[in-house]
């Protein structure tokens, strides 16, 4: 009986011991996001609280300030990487220094790359990262939502007449985008023919003599955050630049079009908006 009595009791600290296991929750995955696009696409899924740090203008969500910098554009700080001891880094190829990227691999950390190149991508990192994350259903769902508002802003396109437009990059040095961009898928979603599409790299310096030639109907600017003011451009002095003489500039929120993640649809719909106020006006004067 005695024996009996020591067998249950083994039994009975089995079972115990198998149910904690059972509703311990598996550990949460430290993740070090080194771009901001790669912030908000966590916590547009609900992994947000698994980010441990992060690069400057990481500023969205709200929640996203109060996760520590290790570092921006001009590198990582890969004492900073070590200390928060992260069980995965995700990293972005076009935005990252890639000797970091580099040195992270050889510390033998876990490393993904976010490479997106085309808007209809973004829906894959976000399931991408639900995987990582085990926000697997969350992520279909946000993944879905955005195919969807996609697809209905390119439809919303349809017909629309197609104007030339000139993006202004950066106003000194003048820059614009080239065909191979993200920003020139966008600016074709709403119908636009971007005058420096040829251009032979994807960020190409120009001049002003060089939009007075090529003669765009739109330009757009984006508004983009910067710790020192941007230099403006008088265009009034160009009013042979059809833009220009009939007053077409287009501002556009460069946090929202410039970085790849859901809130991008919210800019590209404002701005296909803004774009077409302006055809409007273009044809009621032809």
């Amino acid at each position: 009986m005695y024996r009996a009595f020591i067998v249950g009791l083994g039994l009975c600290s089995l079972i115990a011991s198998a149910v904690a296991n059972e509703t311990t929750p598996p550990k949460k995955l430290r993740v070090v996001a080194l771009a901001p696009h790669i912030v908000e696409n966590l916590f547009a899924i609900g992994a947000g609280d698994n980010i441990v740090g992060t690069v400057d203008y990481a500023d969205y969500p709200a929640e996203a300030k109060n996760i520590e910098r290790i570092g921006g554009y001009y590198g990582i700080s890969l004492e900073k990487l070590l200390a928060l001891k992260p069980d995965l880094v995700i990293g972005w190829k076009g935005g990252n220094q890639s000797g970091d990227l580099e040195q992270i691999k050889r510390l033998g950390i876990k490393i993904h790359l976010s490479d997106p190149k085309k808007i209809e991508e973004v829906a894959n990192e976000l399931i991408t990262f639900g995987k990582f994350t085990g926000r697997i259903e969350q992520s279909k769902q946000i993944a879905n939502a955005f195919n969807t508002k996609l697809k209905n802003i390119k439809k919303q396109q349809q017909g629309k007449k197609v104007l030339t437009g000139f993006y202004q990059l950066w106003p000194e040095p003048m820059m614009t985008v080239s065909e191979n961009t993200w920003i020139n898928q966008l600016i074709e979603t709403c119908h636009v023919s971007n005058v420096f599409a040829q251009s032979d790299t994807d960020y190409p310096q120009i001049s002003i003599e060089n939009v007075v030639m090529a003669k765009p109907q739109i330009i757009i600017t984006p508004d983009e955050k910067s710790k020192t003011p941007q230099p403006v451009v008088n265009w009034q002095k160009w009013p042979e630049v059809p833009a220009v003489k009939n007053n077409h500039f287009i501002r556009v929120n460069a946090d929202l079009l410039h970085r790849f993640s859901p809130r991008m649809l919210e800019g590209l719909a404002d701005m296909c908006d803004k774009i077409d106020a302006s055809r409007k006006q273009i044809k009621s004067t032809q």
